[in-house]
């Protein structure tokens, strides 16, 4: 297998750019030597400084970066030519290792919950899940383009602070996120142990939970060289475990039950594509470009958005079409799947694979936190947070352990809360989705890296019409959800009724269309109200690359 440092086997350091010379030795867009520019901290790009003052190649014991495993220094600071290494299929390991996870089968169960067929729920499922991760591999492009987190190439539509609205809503979606799943992988290990009869109480859970959590922490404090070779090993080992499941189970599928279950409303179909859309791609849109960043600006537009929605999309989609099948199969399992998502899969299988599941479970949900725990690392740093990346990511952590405490020892409904946190904050991701997308298709050329990091450069402080836009996208999509499952909720859906949608029970109640109208809104909104302006900046000379000015998060 090559190595996903430099999958091309040769030294990223003298492959030829776009310009036919060496990209260790091509010119920057400032007229010099891209190995030997001034960066934004008055060093050589050649030997970048991070932040705090280290070089960013070299850990502290003075070890290559490429060589030996060590706590990344890189935060929100642009990556250097130099450093930028790979192809666009090395984002294949990461985004199918973080998708493989067998949760991808439960979908199945939770599309069946809004009351529709087989057949509408197969194609709710793959709309939802390859539109939205198209939508990721658009905002990766970014990401190769800038050089920067995900969260920080979006002050170019929102300005320096003003992106920290954003931000913080990011912030919050990932650690979500990464505490469902960790939630979700110790509930997976009680139940296994549980029905060895080696366990499955309180103090199996407790020690489930430190083991994943410590996986999580370690993973996304360690940074970026780590995650690439977790996520290359994690989705060997899941993807080949996965398909023994798949095989072990395939005679609990009776097609004449699955094929008999009626078909839903128009209204029920769209609330199962939003679902799929907030469940899969549109929980990671905000962290598309954070993996991408790393590799070189001559890497194909196309390879990075189509890489990223192929490896995001493939395992999803093969594990919803088996989980329609199972849950199709047996009302009883499906209702089991609701309560436990993971541990309910094991009730089909033979003992001698419970083991083998766990460890497939564990691993396939890790891998997806692992991503996540360090994206909200990135995230908490572009709110504003001043501090080095790797103790954001370790704050989070420690925040993922309380929530998932919570989730696994005192909430009584996990379905109805998780859709009910998936809908409302992907509201106002959708909202900043829409815009990110629409300032990305405005621009024609890469974004400018100090710029970035100046509250009075050309992407401005504080612009009010992305956040006013933003704003009024997220008040018309939160009008358009319902969550009765979740008792706090309840205040969703207020132009429901006066828009003629009949109201917080009627038909269209549970369509969830504020998604789609958040996203649109967004998205369009910016298209009509934003040319001038990116034109305007686009117009600007290149900004010098010096410290001043900078704002340092």
């Amino acid at each position: 297998m090559t190595d996903p440092r430099d999958p091309l086997g040769s030294p990223t350091g003298h492959s030829r750019d776009r310009d036919g010379g060496p990209t260790g030795h091509s010119r920057d867009r400032h007229g010099g030597p891209s190995g030997h520019s001034r960066d934004r901290h008055g060093g050589p790009s050649g030997r970048p400084r991070d932040r705090h003052g280290g070089p960013t190649g070299h850990s502290q014991d003075g070890r290559s970066a490429g060589r030996a495993t060590h706590v990344e220094a890189h935060g929100l600071d642009v990556i250097a030519d130099v450093e930028r290494k790979g192809t666009p299929r090395t984002l294949f390991w990461p985004w199918f290792g973080a998708n493989v996870s067998v949760l991808g089968l439960s979908y199945g169960a939770f599309a069946f919950g809004f009351g529709i067929s087989f057949w509408q729920a197969l194609t709710a499922g793959v709309l939802g899940i390859v539109v939205s991760f198209l939508l990721c591999g658009f905002v990766a492009v970014a990401g190769k383009r800038g050089s920067a987190p995900t969260m920080v190439l979006s002050r170019a539509a929102y300005g320096v602070r003003g992106n920290r609205l954003p931000s913080v809503v990011s912030w919050m979606l990932t650690v979500g996120w990464e505490t469902v799943l960790i939630a979700l992988a110790t509930l997976a290990t009680a139940t296994v142990l549980g029905s060895l009869g080696r366990g499955g109480g309180t103090g199996t859970k407790v020690a489930a939970l430190l083991v994943v959590a410590a996986l999580t922490v370690v993973g996304g404090v360690m940074g970026f060289d780590l995650i690439m070779r977790l996520q290359t090993w994690i989705t060997l080992i899941t993807g080949v475990l996965t398909i023994v499941y798949v095989a072990l189970v395939a005679d609990h599928v009776d097609w004449s039950t699955v094929d008999a279950v009626p078909a839903g409303s128009a209204q029920e179909f769209i609330g199962a594509l939003v679902f799929m859309m907030t469940g899969f791609g549109l929980g990671w849109v905000n962290a598309a470009a954070d993996y991408s960043r790393y590799l070189p600006r001559s890497s194909s537009s196309r390879g990075v958005i189509g890489w990223t929605a192929f490896g995001a999309s493939l395992a999803p989609l093969l594990l919803l079409v088996f989980g329609l099948l199972l849950a199709g199969s047996s009302e009883e399992l499906s209702t089991a799947i609701a309560a436990d998502p993971i541990g309910a899969l094991t009730t089909i299988l033979p003992t001698w694979f419970l083991v083998p599941f766990a460890v497939v479970a564990v691993l396939g949900l890790v891998g997806g936190a692992v991503l996540d725990i360090y994206s909200s690392g990135l995230a908490l740093l572009s709110a504003g947070v001043r501090v080095p990346r790797y103790l954001a990511a370790l704050f989070d952590g420690v925040l993922m352990i309380a929530g998932a405490v919570y989730i696994v020892f005192f909430a009584d409904d996990f379905l109805g809360q998780f859709m009910g946190f998936l809908t409302t904050l992907g509201v106002p991701i959708a909202a900043w989705a829409g815009v990110m997308l629409a300032d990305l298709a405005l621009r024609r050329r890469d974004y400018d890296e100090g710029d970035l990091y100046r509250p009075r450069g050309r992407y401005g402080d504080v612009p009010l019409p992305p956040l006013v836009l933003t704003l009024l996208a997220t008040a018309a999509g939160w009008g358009l959800v319902t969550n009765s499952a979740a008792s706090w909720l309840t205040w969703q859906g207020y132009l429901l009724e006066p828009f003629g949608l009949g109201g917080r029970s009627g038909a269209w109640a549970y369509a969830n269309l504020g998604v789609l109208v958040a996203l649109a809104l967004g998205f369009l909104g910016t298209l009509l109200t934003a040319r001038g302006r990116v034109r305007e900046q686009e117009a600007r000379a290149p900004s010098p690359a010096t410290d001043e000015g900078v704002l340092d998060a």
